[in-house]
């Protein structure tokens, strides 16, 4: 691994810094350095940034999403366009068709029978925008035995018959699914790096073995460059950590809306998870489910790193007890850019000034960091920045102008270490990790224009991992 000298930087406000990295790390920083054999980058001026990190996301959900078949809006609007998009989509090895995105504004409430009378020809399943349900043809839920389910997310009518929906139970799904294996990731890694994002939090619970060994060999073949923190680890066991580049989190436990657990059950498994050694990071995107949640905790307490997922309704009144148990929330403004006409239109007024808070939960000494929640939400983390800034809806009006954060405030919650969301931001230093960003242009400018473009390189583990451009290199 050859050295790397950054000429002419700007870092922390100062301009006319040199950064030398050497080995994956950061060596020298200063003004003058003798580049001695390295490749030169003249940053011209531009910003140096630790890289950030995305602090929930979904890996495999990311590349499966990227080939398959757009069902809802903007791609497709109506039900004529949800059929034309189904009968042009490629099937998969195994004949079958994999949809995503889809939106009650297309074609109402789906069901086996609906999507039968859009395309019944070839199995199909498609999974609601939220990615909490899929919805199954007839072919499908014949192929999967939907009939013989026993698993409680499968939804079934006063007649004890499926009706193709099923709710969470994206691992039950896949193992009765034809088998085929995990997506490749090397088209992630490379949107990652595009963006700037050096590390990210793989939120997917419950990971299977051949999952955490996929994203072990993506990682160590750098395939995946990114350094990646696992959530959905299991309990017991010895994941591969592919020296340092992959680390185990909180354990990811998921309070679906489509039917909350008995609260002595989810008890008696974060006791088992704190005993354990390690964190929870407990999905909440009601108001309910976050009630419940901290009921929970009042009776079993919680333990540094506990942190809620999403908050996507926190009442104002419960700020404070969410600050007073310690806990921290890795929210997605994003979703107002993409969903926020919805919300305007669906969510009863009275809960609108509690969407995606961000302002009063740093107020409230809450730390909290920013995710995208991809593919679920806008993967791009300057848009999520540019909205937790504006609050603007596709239309353009503003959602929750109260909870409105500055632009160095957002772009904060990215720096934080995967391990410590919401903690204090991480800088360029010596001796730490040659995870780093290049901007075109300084960071004041850059927090101006709130857009990816204003990446032009990304250096991870001293390794140029994405270049914008031909570098000025000697």
């Amino acid at each position: 691994m050859s050295d790397l000298v950054i000429r002419n930087a700007e870092l922390g406000g100062v301009s006319g810094v040199d950064i030398r990295i050497s080995d994956g790390t950061v060596t020298q920083i200063g003004r003058g350095i003798t580049p001695a054999g390295a490749e030169v980058i003249d940053a011209d001026g531009g910003a140096v940034l630790p890289g950030l990190t995305d602090h929930h996301l979904h890996l495999h959900a990311m590349a499966a999403d990227a080939v398959s078949v757009r069902c809802g809006p903007p791609h497709v609007r109506d039900r004529g366009d949800l059929t034309r998009a189904l009968e042009r989509a490629q099937a998969d090895d195994n004949g079958w068709v994999r949809g995503v995105g889809y939106a009650e504004t297309v074609a109402g409430e789906l069901d086996s029978s609906v999507l039968d009378t859009l395309h019944g020809q070839r199995p199909v399943r498609i999974q609601h925008r939220s990615g909490a349900m899929w919805v199954l043809n007839g072919a499908a839920a014949a192929a999967v035995r939907l009939a013989e389910a026993d698993h409680p997310g499968v939804e079934r009518d006063h007649a004890g018959t499926p009706t193709g929906r099923v709710w969470r139970a994206d691992t039950w799904l896949r193992e009765r699914l034809p088998r085929s294996q995990p997506p490749r990731l090397a088209t992630i890694g490379a949107a990652l790096a595009r963006f700037g994002i050096t590390t990210v939090t793989d939120a997917t619970p419950d990971l299977s073995a051949g999952s955490q060994q996929a994203i072990g060999s993506a990682v160590r073949s750098r395939e995946l460059p990114q350094r990646v923190h696992l959530l959905g680890a299991p309990l017991r066991g010895d994941p591969d950590t592919v020296a340092g580049r992959v680390s185990v989190g909180p354990y990811k436990i998921v309070l679906a809306d489509s039917g909350f657990p008995d609260l002595t059950e989810l008890a008696d498994l974060i006791r088992d998870v704190h005993a354990l050694g390690r964190a929870v990071a407990v999905h909440c995107v009601s108001r309910e489910a976050l009630l419940i949640l901290l009921s929970v905790f009042d009776e079993v307490g919680t333990v540094p790193g506990d942190r809620i997922e999403h908050g996507a309704l926190i009442p104002r009144e419960s700020l404070d007890d969410v600050r007073r148990r310690g806990l921290r929330v890795v929210t997605q403004p994003g979703f107002l850019a993409h969903r926020g006409d919805d919300y305007l239109r669906d969510v009863d007024p009275r809960d609108l000034p509690d969407l995606y808070r961000c302002r009063s939960l740093i107020d409230a000494g809450v730390p909290l960091a920013l995710s995208s929640d991809a593919p679920y939400g806008p993967l791009d983390p300057w848009q999520v920045i540019a909205t937790a800034v504006d609050r603007r809806a596709p239309t353009g009006d503003i959602v929750g102008i109260d909870e409105r954060i500055t632009a160095a405030e957002a772009l904060d919650r990215y720096l934080a270490p995967a391990g410590d969301p919401g903690g204090r931001p991480r800088g360029v230093t010596v001796g730490g990790p040659a995870d780093v960003v290049l901007l075109h242009v300084p960071l004041d400018e850059a927090l101006r224009i709130l857009g990816s473009e204003v990446v032009r390189s990304t250096v991870l583990d001293g390794i140029v991992t994405y270049a914008a451009s031909v570098d000025n290199s000697h």
